[in-house]
């Protein structure tokens, strides 16, 4: 009786606890994000292009992004799906944590503002510019299963392994690669608290620009979100393009939005600073 009164003490403290970080978490914040990017803001002058590449439909692309460098993820046709993963370029032990960068910043809604977290709780990403806000940290990409359930065919392109492929680009292999986020994929818990997808929010010409805060190892994969209601595979293509960008300001948003994001870039500091 007594470890069991122990028990529920402890979890009411836990909870307790838990409350009162997040509250701490949401005074820290801006009471209100930025609204989306319109889809005709934001252009890149031509001479800021340091390379564009097209990404077919359920293929894949890998590149080097240099930190201060952005990357525009336009999904030209409305593809309903283009998941990312990235590794630290100079080690690769440092990825992507999806985990971290939901609780971290005490939300899986990624918009303008936030970043992207790294398993060594540094920012590996920052998100600059965003026609959507509806980003899916949660579910991950598609796979050979979830392609046979979906579709009827394991045989397609899939992003598991198409990030297996970009990885062994770069001499790593499946034990490198942890789930990735995947952009323009508007997932939602449903009123009987399952994920579902909200349809009509993804539109041709959406973009998301990420700013590199570390030289960074870069995945992206063109094939749909698992949830997506689409029932023939036939993505459409994306194009990927790194672009120069201005230092950011002191007062940038995403290094000042929360206290865990500041905390974030103060991580990377130190690490550069090494």
């Amino acid at each position: 009786m007594t470890a069991h009164l122990d028990k529920a003490a402890l979890i009411e403290a836990n909870r307790k606890r838990y409350e009162e970080l997040k509250a701490a978490g949401d005074a820290a914040a801006p009471k209100v994000l930025p609204p989306p990017t319109p889809r005709d803001g934001a252009p890149i002058a031509e001479g800021d292009i340091l390379h564009r590449e097209e990404i077919p439909g359920g293929w894949y692309w890998t590149a080097k992004v240099k930190r201060g460098e952005g990357l525009r993820l336009l999904n030209i046709s409305g593809t309903p799906g283009v998941s990312l993963f990235a590794w630290n370029a100079n080690d690769t032990s440092e990825r992507y944590n999806s985990a971290d960068t939901v609780k971290v910043q005490w939300t899986s809604e990624l918009r303008k503002g936030r970043v992207l977290f790294s398993d060594m709780g540094r920012v590996l990403f920052s998100i600059v510019e965003d026609t959507t806000g509806a980003h899916d940290t949660i579910v991950g990409g598609s796979t050979p299963a979830s392609n046979a359930r979906k579709y009827g065919d394991g045989a397609l392109r899939s992003t598991r392994e198409n990030m297996l492929l970009a990885a062994g680009k770069h001499g790593l292999g499946r034990r490198d690669i942890a789930p990735v986020i995947t952009f323009f994929a508007p997932v939602i818990v449903d009123n009987e608290g399952k994920l579902a997808w909200c349809d009509g929010i993804v539109q041709p010409g959406d973009f998301v620009d990420l700013r590199a805060e570390l030289d960074l190892i870069v995945a992206v994969s063109n094939c749909p979100h698992p949830l997506a209601p689409d029932s023939v595979f036939d993505p459409g293509p994306v194009a990927a393009i790194i672009f120069a960008l201005p230092e950011p300001a002191a007062d940038d948003l995403a290094r000042t939005a929360t206290a865990e994001s500041a905390r974030g870039f103060d991580n990377n500091a130190t690490y550069l600073r090494a």
